[in-house]
């Protein structure tokens, strides 16, 4: 793994907005415009290299997999700060169901300085983004640069093959409805899904298309409805299943809940399973079911133990997103348990390249590796200014 820098593509901005990525800038808090998508630099890799790491993330699924199995079966919700039961018992359904439901896709977090293992940050599971940027204009931009080189990138055919496999599991004779929630400002939920809904269709799938604050309820039926006034039997949202379960319509989500088996009239992706996986909680239930492995983190819920003098933590919300919420703690200072429930991790620095902080997004479509992409962020937290860089194997 190298950091090499290279001169960005005189025309740059207008070619990745064609290819989809309409947020190619940042703006930050002294209201200055700075690249999001950053070809001033690039990363190479070995095919050994990629290797290695598409097989770790391949068996960090497996163990994800296993632990959510765990915590079905050993009713562990609470860890996860799933108190109502009535969440609990839709979760632990689509889990003995999941063969029955459709579920697409997956990012990784991780920690990697191209010496030793590769370690799990966080899984992104629900509604991972930075999908647009992975897929297609780091590959053209490879194309384009270096031409005849490779890339850990067979993000789209991974995808228009998901959908292929599993369309059989959505209900028949209806669109698959894609949803963004219209408060995003930059575009990136929505582009997220236009590039989702295009993958589905190139699969043969119909499609809808609508935002979150659009669907409607229909009394008189007790069913969602699309402006159409069409059911909605089955819907990809990129809208966090904490958020779907507890805003004002929450009940009805529950009450026509799909999880398989005939049951419920709406069906949405990722399924609720998926709960398990996107909960930060998930990083101390591995440590404890696998001690000491390699691509681990030491991680707790109760405090951070020992952690606190010995390699110092980090304090994470259990469903924070982009940094929100997240502190560090350094080693020696006083221990802090938060009022929220968190999960406090080792503390390990991400690795700096030319004084960047470089974190690995490697992407699973089913159970599979299907891609990389990389984020660069000033400080040690990858927040909402982190930078995306291309990558290649040479």
């Amino acid at each position: 793994m190298e950091r090499r820098t290279i001169e960005p593509r005189p025309d740059w901005q207008q070619t990745v907005e064609e290819q989809g990525l309409i947020y190619p800038l940042t703006r930050h808090p002294d209201d200055s415009l700075r690249p999001y998508w950053d070809e001033s630099a690039y990363y190479v890799f070995s095919l050994p290299e990629v290797e290695a790491l598409e097989e770790t993330v391949e068996e960090l699924h497996r163990m994800c997999l296993a632990a959510a199995d765990h915590i079905v079966s050993a009713g562990r919700f609470a860890d996860l700060g799933i108190t109502d039961p009535r969440i609990a018992n839709a979760v632990a359904e689509a889990w003995h169901r999941r063969v029955e439901l459709p579920s697409v896709y997956g990012r990784f977090d991780l920690h990697y300085d191209g010496t030793g293992p590769a370690r799990l940050l966080e899984y992104n599971a629900d509604t991972p983004t930075s999908l647009v940027e992975a897929a297609s204009p780091q590959w053209f931009w490879m194309e384009d640069r270096f031409p005849g080189a490779d890339q850990w990138n067979s993000l789209h055919e991974r995808l228009v093959a998901a959908w292929k496999k599993q369309a059989a599991l959505l209900p028949p004779g209806a669109p698959l409805h894609f949803a963004y929630s219209s408060a995003d400002e930059l575009g990136e939920d929505l582009m997220t899904v236009a590039y989702l809904k295009e993958t589905a269709e190139q699969a043969g799938l119909d499609t809808g298309w609508i935002s979150m604050e659009e669907i409607g309820w229909d009394r008189l039926s007790g069913r969602f409805v699309d402006t159409q006034l069409r059911f909605i039997r089955s819907c990809f949202k990129l809208y966090p299943w904490e958020w779907l379960t507890t805003d004002r319509f929450a009940d009805h989500v529950l009450d026509t809940l799909d999880n398989g088996g005939g049951t419920g009239t709406t069906l949405w992706i990722e399924p609720a399973w998926k709960m398990l996986l996107s909960n930060k909680a998930l990083l101390a239930i591995l440590w404890e079911l696998y001690p000491d492995h390699p691509n681990l983190l030491p991680a707790y819920l109760d405090g951070p133990r020992e952690l606190a003098d010995t390699t110092g933590y980090v304090a994470k919300p259990l469903l924070g997103r982009e940094g929100a919420g997240v502190t560090i703690h350094e080693p020696g200072a006083e221990a802090v348990v938060r009022d929220e429930p968190c999960c406090y991790q080792w503390l390990a620095p991400l690795p700096a390249f030319d004084g960047n902080h470089v974190v690995l997004g490697a992407w699973v479509v089913e159970d599979e590796s299907a891609g990389l992409g990389i984020r660069e962020s000033s400080g040690l937290i990858t927040d909402e200014y982190a930078r995306f860089l291309p990558h290649v194997i040479l």
